[in-house]
């Protein structure tokens, strides 16, 4: 195969690992329920970098991303967040990592229907008892597009203009990492087009390293980087990737699982 990535999983020298597994098991139930949603994940992502997860229904991609975000614990093995070793942290310690150094974006928006778009952008700082910087409150809200919105509740947003709200509350505290589970999922091609590229606009413009679980080769085409899943063990990546190359990849992941 020629777009197989040399080093599955490894670090490239040039960029540091912003978050790895080593080992990494997530088992459901028990005795003949027992469902290894994760078998043994060893994954590096990098700083700076767009990354995708992507693998059939029940591959183990969303578990992955919630162990790594520590909004669930694996059965074994480890997860870092820099060289933080979340297993060695208890759970206010978690509540702070989450709160300060890892964002969220969610396929559902999550977004408080009382409040403003403004408010829901600040929400997370609120919370904590920060207030946003205000360059860094600007360059978010340029980059999302959002500035006649901001005195806007949700219901008076369109679904792209959620999603936007809800990736600037992700960077308002400029996270290490950024986790976005199918975060087009509930948008039309146009309203992802241009979710998708503010995301790849703060990975360019600002730095930011995002992993972003999803099933569309669209969305995929966006990364730099597009790791595959089955059964719960990282089968293959691809690197700069196209729409056509994770079509192909796709379907020869699935002609194998049906071999």
């Amino acid at each position: 195969m020629t777009h197989r990535a040399e080093t599955l999983g490894l670090p490239r020298s040039d960029r540091r690992v912003a978050a790895r597994t080593v080992a990494l098991r997530k088992l459901y139930g028990q005795g003949e329920a027992e469902v290894h949603a994760l078998d043994g994940v060893d994954i590096a992502f990098y700083e700076g970098e767009f990354t995708a997860v992507m693998g059939a229904s029940g591959s183990g991609k969303s578990t992955l991303m919630h162990c790594m975000a520590a909004l669930d614990s694996p059965t074994d093995g480890r997860v870092f967040l820099g060289d933080t070793d979340l297993s060695s942290l208890k759970d206010k310690q978690l509540t702070e990592l989450r709160r300060d150094k890892i964002g969220f974006v969610f396929q559902s928006f999550n977004l408080v229907p009382t409040l403003t778009a403004k408010e829901n952008i600040e929400l997370p700082l609120s919370i904590a008892g920060r207030r946003p910087d205000p360059t860094w409150f600007d360059t978010v809200i340029d980059t999302v597009n959002l500035r006649d919105r901001l005195g806007h509740r949700p219901n008076e947003l369109s679904g792209g203009q959620q999603q936007r709200v809800a990736c600037a509350r992700a960077l308002m505290s400029r996270p290490e990492i950024v986790f976005a589970d199918e975060p087009t999922g509930n948008l039309d091609s146009t309203s992802g087009a241009e979710v998708l590229s503010l995301l790849r606009r703060s990975v360019d413009e600002h730095g930011q390293t995002i992993v972003m679980v999803t099933h569309d080769p669209v969305a995929a085409a966006y990364t730099d980087r597009v790791v595959f899943l089955a059964d719960g063990l990282v089968v293959d990546e691809l690197r700069n990737p196209t729409r056509e190359s994770v079509l192909e990849e796709m379907g020869e992941l699935t002609a194998r699982a049906m071999a």
